[in-house]
């Protein structure tokens, strides 16, 4: 299998590099000066880190195993004070290095800890799922959760390299696998419509791995991120357009104390953010039902519980988008046709609840 290397650029410009076997390239982004280097994985899947710290060990480096928590239960302070307390422990300096390996809540994790660890060290980040691999660890965003809402505490940390084994995907579970075909989806409604009619003409072939356009999908996703991030790191402007469809998906993973997975949220969100958007005027019947056509095509949630609003207003007022006491909405004027949408009515919010609750 050939290798794919998608640039991000910015002022620290790296690369992901989409392929099979990359792992050899790992030593390689460490850079000189590097002793000791630190691998954050779940503690659930020591497998995933194996073959990271042998290419690592190889190269003639110190590794330094830190396993965490699995999913969003990783990315809390508790968890980044530990992790912390370990990288003194094992006196990893400013001139060493992080990797981070596993799913996006490992990758947001490991970002952090490095951004934050003696004001920042270098990382490289090794998604192990599609949606770690579309999306989490590509950007620069690191961050972990509070009580308050999801990815409240954080900050900008651009890798100096993320590695996207596809073999890798294999092995993850199908649910998961095809919650980040959100992230997917998304990607084709803000930016790169080809990603749909790909979707479209396959749905099955989407939800798997070894699916005909899957490395298509991948990589064009990817590219999305990387475009966007590259003009605008710290989402001062077209960077929040990543966030279509995530106001209320992050609500309702607080609701749900994150036990729903974040593709699945997104999914919901998608839907509702379409409908708002039609509500006010910017895009078509056609348009949202296009949103629910797709998503229900692969088997993602379009809807969820009516009785859910009060409490999923609540999360929504502390959603870091939000400016004062308004809050700020990425919306469509059509496909590929991204805008903002400031502090809009109460009584347009619920009403665009009601369309995805019916």
């Amino acid at each position: 299998m050939s290798t794919t290397r998608i640039t991000v650029r910015g002022d620290n410009p790296y690369d992901v590099v989409v392929g099979a076997g990359v792992l050899g390239e790992l030593p390689g982004l460490l850079g000189d000066g590097v002793r000791t280097v630190a691998v954050i994985h779940p503690a659930g899947l020591p497998e995933i880190a194996r073959p990271v710290c042998g290419a690592i060990e190889a190269a003639g480096y110190e590794v330094v195993p830190l396993p965490v928590p699995d999913g969003e239960a990783a990315k809390s302070a508790e968890v980044a004070a530990g992790l912390w307390s370990a990288l003194g422990r094992y006196g990893v300096t400013r001139s060493d290095a992080v990797v981070g390996v596993g799913g996006g809540a490992t990758t947001d994790l490991a970002g952090f800890v490095a951004a934050t660890w003696l004001r920042g060290v270098r990382v490289v980040q090794v998604p192990t799922t599609l949606l770690a691999m579309v999306d989490a660890a590509v950007g620069g965003k690191t961050g972990i959760n509070t009580p308050e809402g999801k990815n409240l505490v954080g900050s900008f940390h651009p890798p100096v390299g993320v590695l996207c084994d596809l073999a890798t995907l294999v092995s993850v579970p199908r649910q998961d696998y095809v919650a980040g075909l959100a992230e997917i989806i998304k990607g084709g409604f803000i930016a790169d419509p080809a990603i749909l009619t790909l979707v479209e003409a396959d749905p099955a072939g989407a939800c798997t791995p070894e699916g005909e356009h899957t490395r298509e999908l991948i990589e064009r996703k990817i590219q999305v991120k990387a475009d966007v991030v590259g003009a605008d790191l710290r989402e001062s402007g077209l960077r929040e357009i990543l966030n279509y469809g995530h106001t209320l998906a992050h609500a309702i993973e607080r609701v749900e104390d994150y036990r729903i997975r974040h593709g699945e949220a997104v999914a919901i969100g998608l839907v509702y953010a379409a409908e708002l958007s039609r509500l006010d005027g910017r895009i078509g019947q056609d348009v949202v039902d296009r949103t629910r056509s797709i998503l229900e095509s692969v088997g993602l949630p379009t809807s969820y519980r009516r009785d859910a609003w009060p409490h999923l207003r609540d999360h929504m007022r502390v959603d870091k988008k939000a400016r004062g006491a308004k809050l700020r909405f990425i919306v469509l004027d059509g496909i590929a046709q991204v805008s903002r949408l400031e502090d809009p009515a109460e009584e347009l919010l619920e009403a665009a609840y009601g369309e995805v609750a019916r």
